[in-house]
């Protein structure tokens, strides 16, 4: 059987992971050849992650402390937001079930019904990935059922991956691509040629070019919908800095009054970056406030990324599929990114059209795709249109009509307290509660179920419930105890 010839253009973290995929699950059914130039660099930022990785890892074989001691990784419970709706306000988006539910109504009824009724703690306090994040506690296996992710190196990470690849068949081709070739008749892309001359010629060709889009926009033209009006955030400064303290299980998203900055920390070091809209703070003022506010000494410099939120209108042209930033990219508020990669590649290797035309599995991947980051989109939107902030960035956000899919849900929570998760949502039902309270969207009412409970029925169960998760984050080491015994990583 002649195998299918698969070209990665682009190395960096979506590329080694398509690389590292194929190669780990199709080996016998496809060549995979991977080109990149060492002489152009990656945006490389992306350290912080979701749960779903694991699933991921799960596919390559991946054993997690390895990984984890390879990257100088360390485990993720949520993020703390501060300053979103107020500033002074904190609140942490966790990876945990909030609560208990029933068939009739979800955990937040419930909640909302006891303390109106005085007898509620914060709503993390019915959540133990959310207490034990508070308490910088952590530890994994059958005792401590956490709901986790990863904060890496994403440097260290392609490589990771690039040794595994290449242990498994791949062939990466060190070089610049100077053009790309196209096939007369259909307009497929034959091949990449390379600025020496050489041609790396292909079946399917997978554009892990970045924001250049190489492939996908620069040779097929499919089109951009940008959401600027929306989120309109567009640079991000990045920088590295020595650690000061042990590292805690969750990541930092500061807000300030032209956007926000990230904090994540890594067993080796810190990952520091601000997010800001160029129409309201310059690249200079951006420079001198992300280094005022780094914690430990710096080491590199500062790292201007440009970027444009929104999505090509094909993500499957042709013969070409587009992965990660060169699909689309919505800002790394939530950590989105490297799911985006990992649910595409999933999805890729599912419908890969050996020896048939395919139209119908491009038409599939298109849709799956325009709707997986739609609802991204939304969710991080969410985080923008619900502030009280008065500066003039926050007043556009929160003034501008969100998209009606966004709207819908926050109308739905306002008036009676509902949330909801869609087949195809990445966010869960907690995911909304916990971001949707903490910015400060008050339901006018909730479901009236509780009332049904006997008198101090809901207030016992709620202390059953909030005692049960404090003895459990007791028992638990703190995340760095627990990281320097499971996968301490060199220097």
């Amino acid at each position: 059987m002649t195998r299918m010839r698969i070209v990665i253009a682009g190395g960096g973290t979506a590329g080694w992971l398509a690389a590292a995929l194929l190669t780990r699950q199709l080996s016998s059914l496809v060549e995979v050849t991977l080109v990149e130039s060492e002489a152009i660099g990656t945006v490389g930022v992306g350290e912080a992650t979701i749960p779903t990785i694991r699933s991921f890892h799960a596919l390559l074989g991946l054993d997690e402390a390895e990984f984890m001691g390879a990257t100088g990784a360390s485990f993720k419970l949520g993020i703390a937001f501060e300053n979103w709706a107020r500033a002074g306000d904190c609140y942490i988006h966790s990876f945990g079930e909030v609560g208990r539910s029933t068939w009739m109504g979800d955990f937040q009824h419930f909640w909302l019904e006891a303390r109106a009724q005085g007898a509620a703690g914060p709503i993390g306090a019915y959540c133990l990935e959310h207490e034990a994040a508070e308490a910088g506690r952590f530890a994994t296996g059958p005792d401590a059922p956490l709901n986790y992710a990863y904060h890496f190196d994403a440097g260290r990470y392609a490589a990771y991956l690039r040794t595994r690849s290449e242990a498994q068949g791949l062939t990466r081709v060190e070089g610049k691509i100077a053009r790309v070739e196209r096939a007369g008749e259909s307009g497929d892309i034959a091949a990449l040629v390379l600025a020496d001359g050489r041609r790396v010629a292909g079946d399917l060709f997978l554009d892990c070019t970045g924001f250049h889009a190489l492939l996908i926009e620069q040779t097929l033209g499919v089109g951009f919908e940008d959401w600027g009006h929306w989120l309109p955030t567009d640079r991000a400064l990045a920088v590295q800095t020595v650690a000061t303290g042990p590292a805690p299980p969750y990541t930092r998203a500061i807000a300030h009054d032209a956007g926000w900055r990230w904090q994540i920390p890594l067993q080796h070091r810190v990952g520091n970056g601000l997010v800001y809209s160029s129409r309201h703070l310059s690249d200079d003022a951006a420079r001198d406030r992300l280094l005022a506010s780094v914690e430990g000494q710096t080491l590199i410099e500062p790292r201007l990324i440009r970027f444009r939120t929104g999505r090509r209108l094909t993500t499957w042209e042709r013969n070409c599929v587009a992965i990660s930033l060169s699909s689309g990219f919505v800002e790394p508020l939530e950590s989105t990114s490297i799911h985006m990669v990992m649910i595409a590649l999933t999805r890729l290797v599912q419908l890969l059209p050996f020896g048939h035309p395919g139209e119908a599995a491009r038409a599939r991947f298109n849709e799956q795709s325009r709707r997986e980051i739609e609802a991204v989109r939304d969710f991080v939107l969410l985080h923008y249109h619900l502030n009280q902030r008065p500066e003039p960035f926050w007043r556009e956000r929160r003034e501008i009509a969100p998209p009606d899919t966004l709207a819908e849900r926050i109308a739905l929570f306002a008036q009676g307290a509902h949330a909801y998760q869609s087949a195809d949502d990445l966010f869960r039902v907690g995911s909304w509660l916990q971001v949707m309270l903490g910015q400060r969207l008050e339901p006018a009412a909730h479901h009236p179920l509780a009332k049904m409970m006997p008198p101090g029925q809901l207030a016992a169960v709620l202390r059953d419930l909030n005692d049960g998760i404090a003895a459990r984050v007791a028992a638990l080491p703190t995340h760095q105890q627990f990281l320097d015994l499971y996968c301490r990583s060199g220097a």
